[in-house]
Formats: structure tokens, C-alpha cells, sequence
């Protein structure tokens, strides 16, 4: 089986380590001594944060990965404008764009797609978000209830392809177009592979209809498996599946916990109601939103540690599958953990349950894009 792996692209600022939680490189970071955009005797040293995403983009698909996830955060760079700033940058590497459709018409989206395509030579992949509700839905000034948001993503995608394929009307409960297409110089693109993401049961219903890869984030993987399996039942046509997975490979197991450890011991504390300040979500990783939205994930995520005690290895749930990444940076909870040769059998494991596409992860991403492409990706057996 042939599996695509991609990695992510750090579009909120990246962290100097798993040791220190301030971004230094890339995003809006402009802090003095920051790599990227980086300061210089009070001024700006030319090096732009787009610079730093570029030599990202670059190192991994020199690693052998077949292109990045482009996440979306009110506080990030917009991922299409970044897709088309990064795509020069290489000849073969897939952007995968996040994005909430109900953010965008399908028309414009369909248009600004296919322009994509025709420039990239058909390098553009979806992730589709529905977001995480919360705070950050309302910043974007999005009021609609939970499986409604579905509702109107699945529907944009019914527009969407029904655009890209011909003329087309549709008359709905979120959108009407009349006779909509794209002009003869856009149609015929390729039409963009689908990452759909969410975990509640409206988003499996939607994910039947439209993924092509149903995403999740790393779970223990039972519950991987079970979910999966909810996907399937789902499906008329079930879709292949991806997941999203830190990780933190070492020369030695001892190496990797070790610097856990020391990112566990500089965590930053946690508030009165329990939240350590760092758990602040990645809608655009897979559609879930911060810990005060109505993401299922978190809440999935959350009850899977539930019973666990405050030591680092008690958020250990099976060898290597670690679940406390959430305290060391933003994002979701579990990652994997261990030397090299332990990293590489886990992510055979996730192949082993159907898996064919994964998002890989670490922090720093310039320099763990490095350390995964040399010394994990060769050593899986399950990748063609």
C-alpha cells in the first residue's frame, strides 16, 4: 500500500523546543534575537517569516515528504495566499490547504482552486475544517450551532464540485447560485483530494459523503480503530484514512523521554480550572477548536486521560503513544515517543489499522523534518 506522508507547516510561529514555549521563528514572531523575521540592531534583517516557511517547505521535500499541511489560525497567515507564495518554491510538493468552507462562497472557492491548480500543476489538497466552536468561532464572527456547521460544509461541497464539473444550480438551506461555473481557461483541473476532519457524529455523516481521507488526530489506537470503523458504517463509499501524530524520535529511547522530561519540568502551570495555558486547540490540524468550544476531539481526547495521574510517564496509554503534547505546545494531546526504530514500528501500527496518509509533526519543524526524513521514514516497512 503506498502512503503519502505529509508534515506540517508551522504557520503560527514555531518554538526553538519542546523546552520552551515562546515562538522565535516563523509566524508574527518579531521578538528581538527571533530567527524569523528576525531583528537586528533595533531593525528588521530582511529575513522574513515567509523566508522560514519557504526552508521548511524546502527540507521536507528534500526528507522525502510528499508535501505540507498549511493550518489556519485567526493569529496565522492565510493558508491559500501562503500555498501560492510557498508553491514556487518547489516543483512536486502538495499544499494542503485548511479551511472552513463556511468562511468562503463555493463559487470564489471553486475559482480560487482551480487558479491553484492550473499555476501548480494540480498540487492543491483540502483540509476541510468545520471548526471547533467557542471563542474562536466567534471571531471569526460565526454564530452557527455545532451540526449545522456540518450541514453547511457538507453543502458547500455539494456546490463546490457541482461548480467545478459544469454549470450548475442549486437552491439551498446555506446557498443558491445560478448557472455558476468556471470559465473554460479554469475547468478541467484536477479536483483537489479531500482531508475531512471532525469526530462528532455529524461530521462522520458529512466525512461519508465527501473525504476521500477521513483525518484524525492520533488517539490510543483502539479508539482509532473503533472510529474508523464508525466511518465505514457510515460511508457508502468508505474513504481511506489519515492521521495527524507528533512526534519525537531519538537516537535512543532514553534520549526522547529525556527530553520530554525537561519539557515537562519548564511546562507552564496550570490555571484554577485546571487548564495548563497551553491547550489552546488546532482547529485547523483536524477541526477541532480550543478546550471552551464544542469540539468533540478535545472532549474525546480529554476523557482518554481523564484517570491519568500529574506524572509525565502515567500520560504514557500504550508503549510510545504519549499524551501530554498539548502541555508542552499548542495543539492536540498525543504524539509518539521513543528511538528511532520504536517510532518507526508505531506508525507501522497505524498503517497496520488502514491508515494511508499521515501529517507528521515536531517542534522545532525545520529541524525535526530533518531528523524524521533521515532517520524514521526509511525505517518503515509499511510505506511502499
Amino acid at each position: 500500500m503506498s502512503v503519502d506522508i505529509y508534515w506540517r507547516i508551522h504557520m503560527e510561529g514555531d518554538q526553538p523546543s519542546l523546552r520552551r514555549r515562546e515562538s522565535s521563528r516563523g509566524g508574527f514572531a518579531d521578538l528581538p534575537g527571533a530567527l524569523a523575521p528576525g531583528v537586528r540592531d533595533g531593525g528588521p534583517d530582511g529575513y522574513s517569516h515567509a523566508d522560514y516557511m519557504a526552508e521548511v517547505v524546502r527540507a521536507t521535500e528534500d526528507s522525502g515528504f510528499v508535501g505540507g499541511l498549511l493550518p489556519s489560525f485567526p493569529s496565522t497567515d492565510d493558508p491559500w495566499a501562503a500555498a501560492a507564495t510557498l508553491a514556487g518554491e518547489t516543483r512536486s510538493y502538495r499544499f494542503m490547504i485548511a479551511f472552513q468552507p463556511g468562511f468562503l462562497h463555493p463559487v470564489q472557492a471553486a475559482r480560487m482552486t482551480a487558479t491553484l491548480q492550473r499555476a501548480t500543476g494540480g498540487r492543491v489538497v483540502y483540509n476541510i475544517i468545520s471548526g471547533g466552536g467557542g471563542p474562536a468561532q466567534l471571531w471569526w464572527g460565526d454564530r452557527i450551532d455545532h451540526d449545522d456547521r456540518y450541514a453547511r460544509t457538507s453543502e458547500f461541497l455539494d456546490v463546490l464540485k457541482g461548480v467545478w464539473h459544469g454549470s450548475h444550480t442549486h437552491h439551498g438551506r446555506f446557498y443558491r447560485v445560478e448557472n455558476a461555473g468556471l470559465p473554460e481557461e479554469l475547468a478541467g483541473q484536477p479536483f483537489p483530494e479531500i482531508f475531512f476532519s471532525g469526530s462528532s457524529p455529524a461530521a462522520i455523516a458529512a466525512a461519508g459523503r465527501h473525504a476521500d481521507h477521513y483525518l484524525s488526530w492520533l488517539e490510543p489506537y483502539p479508539a482509532l480503530a473503533e472510529k474508523f470503523d464508525l466511518v465505514r458504517a457510515h460511508s457508502d463509499t468508505p474513504p481511506k484514512f489519515a492521521v495527524r501524530v507528533d512526534v519525537l524520535a531519538r537516537e535512543t529511547e532514553e534520549e526522547a523521554w529525556d527530553e520530554l522530561r525537561r519539557g515537562w519540568a519548564a511546562r507552564a502551570p496550570r490555571d484554577s480550572d485546571g487548564e495548563s495555558g497551553s491547550d489552546t486547540g488546532s482547529g485547523s490540524d483536524t477541526g477541532s477548536g480550543s478546550g471552551s468550544g464544542d469540539s468533540v476531539g478535545v472532549r474525546r481526547s480529554r476523557s482518554f486521560l481523564a484517570s491519568a495521574g500529574g506524572d509525565l510517564r502515567d500520560l504514557e496509554v500504550s508503549p510510545g503513544v504519549w499524551g501530554g503534547f498539548h502541555e508542552l505546545r499548542s495543539g492536540p494531546a498525543f504524539g509518539l515517543v521513543g528511538d528511532y526504530h520504536q517510532v518507526a514500528e508505531r506508525l507501522d501500527e497505524l498503517i497496520g489499522l488502514g491508515v494511508d496518509a499521515l501529517i507528521l509533526a515536531g517542534v522545532p519543524h525545520l529541524e525535526e523534518a530533518h531528523r524524521v526524513g533521515t532517520h524514521v521514514l526509511p525505517l518503515l516497512k509499511g510505506r511502499s
